[in-house]
Parts: C-alpha cells; sequence; structure tokens
C-alpha cells in the first residue's frame, strides 16, 4: 500500500470493486507529410482530429491524460491522430499552413470537410467538443 493510500484509504478497502480500466484510444501516429492529404481527405466522410503534442511538457501530459480520461466515442465516429512535436516539426508547420491555425502546444485540431473546423489549446482541449461534429 502506498503512503497516499494509508493516509487516505484509497488502497487496501475490504469489499470494494476494482476500478473498470479504461481501453487505449485508437491513436493513430502522425509521422509522415503524406498523411496530411489522406486526413483532409478521409475528412470528408469522417470526423478526424490532430492532437499536438510535446513530450517533454507537463502541462501537454496532463492534457493529454484528460482528454483520454473522458474520450467516449467509438472508432467509427472519428479517427484520432497523434503528433510527438518534437520529432517531428515539420508535420506541425504544415499543418499549420495547410488547416490555417497557428501553432500551439498541445492544440488540438478537429477537421471537417478538408478544413480545420475547431482548435484548442491547453485547459480548452477536451473530448467533448467532438460530439459537435460527428
Amino acid at each position: 500500500m502506498s503512503l497516499f493510500g494509508k493516509i487516505f484509504g484509497s488502497e487496501g478497502k475490504e469489499g470494494k470493486e476494482p476500478k473498470e480500466e479504461k481501453q487505449a484510444l485508437p491513436w493513430q501516429e502522425l509521422t509522415s507529410l503524406g498523411q496530411l492529404e489522406e486526413i483532409a481527405e478521409a475528412s470528408k466522410t469522417k470526423t478526424q482530429a490532430i492532437f499536438k503534442h510535446s513530450t517533454r511538457c507537463g502541462i501537454s501530459r496532463m492534457v493529454i491524460r484528460n482528454f483520454e480520461s473522458s474520450f467516449d466515442l467509438s472508432e467509427n465516429q472519428v479517427d484520432l491522430y497523434y503528433l510527438d512535436l518534437l520529432n517531428h516539426r515539420d508535420i506541425s508547420s504544415e499543418i499549420s499552413a495547410k488547416f490555417q491555425v497557428l501553432h500551439e502546444s498541445p492544440q488540438f485540431i478537429v477537421i471537417r470537410n478538408g478544413v480545420a473546423v475547431y482548435h484548442a489549446s491547453h485547459s480548452a482541449i477536451t473530448s467533448q467538443i467532438l460530439h459537435q461534429y460527428v
């Protein structure tokens, strides 16, 4: 039992139901410029979303964890793309140009019919916004 569990009683309670483990999100890694054209084309029939993540940033880590924990759509409703900004700055720059959004980090961009219909950064990133676009 951890120290916090001992102090706050969050571990080791008899008769407590185990927490249901949430499935990992179906992130598709965004690693090539060519994928941007595929995303634009696919957005004509299905909502596409890109999460631009800085792997060295604690705020970005917190935002993606919050996004993942509240995500409640199916793979049939939206395609999720994950961009590691530190390894793919060229793709990040092309996203800004192609979809006409200023670069921010972390950043979440929703694409429909080949254009960005929504984008947010930092604490404004929520998975619930996707419900408006599926």
